[in-house]
């Protein structure tokens, strides 16, 4: 997940950077109104932090381009401004939060995760795929309306693998979301297909109609029968 903060207050932004990418998170910066603005123009972002106070610019301004490209970055307003006005033209102009300073960390990098994590599930709190029925909030799954108990990685897959349905899923991507930082540390990926091999024969015996096919030396794909 590539993060965008646009924040001129050099103390804070590199606070929120080192707690963001402590969390796994790729993050470039910008710190005034035109490098923020090559950056929108130039590359994709899943998440963007906005300041609307910026040198030569007005943040909203920059939520009113991202709209005028019609990207779908999610945005998340950071601003000393605890104007009401302020907060409903950004809500206005597609932002998904806002968040007056000053904050603790903590929040900010839950209220990234949360919208990341709308944005995955396409705004739904709960995944349906043939009998199949998950809750990522709850961290509930069930099979023909009976619950089904999984370890926390088995849930972590099956979530993965849901959300990116009839996609092929390669190892490392599904390793990098699932085990992050632990990813490092592994030799190889037999952390993956034990976990794998026992996830298919949960949803097997429980009569799932979905499965989790293997590509050879690639990755995975989950598809509904």
């Amino acid at each position: 997940m590539k993060l965008l903060i646009i924040e001129d207050e050099q103390d804070l932004r590199e606070v929120i950077q080192q707690s963001l990418e402590m969390e796994k998170f790729l993050v470039e910066t910008a710190i005034d109104y035109k490098s923020a603005l090559d950056k929108i123009i130039s590359f994709d972002y899943d998440c963007i932090l906005l300041d609307i106070m910026l040198p030569g610019g007005n943040g909203l301004d920059l939520l009113q381009e991202l709209k005028n490209l019609d990207k779908s970055e999610n945005v998340i307003i950071i601003s000393a401004k605890d104007s009401l006005d302020d907060k409903l033209k950004g809500l206005n102009l597609g932002a998904d939060d806002y968040l007056t300073k000053p904050f603790h960390i903590a929040e900010l990098t839950a209220r990234v995760k949360s919208v990341l994590r709308r944005k995955s599930f396409h705004g739904k709190n709960i995944i349906e795929a043939g009998n199949v029925k998950l809750d990522p909030e709850e961290r509930t799954l069930f099979i023909n309306e009976n619950p089904l108990l999984l370890n926390r990685k088995e849930f972590d897959i099956l979530t993965y693998m849901l959300v990116n349905k009839n996609r092929l899923v390669n190892k490392t991507s599904l390793a990098e979301h699932v085990w992050g930082d632990h990813m490092d540390e592994a030799d190889d990926y037999e952390f993956i297909y034990s976990q794998i091999k026992n996830l298919r024969k949960k949803l097997k015996d429980n009569q799932a109609t979905v499965e989790i096919h293997a590509v050879y030396g690639i990755g995975y794909k989950l598809v509904q029968g």
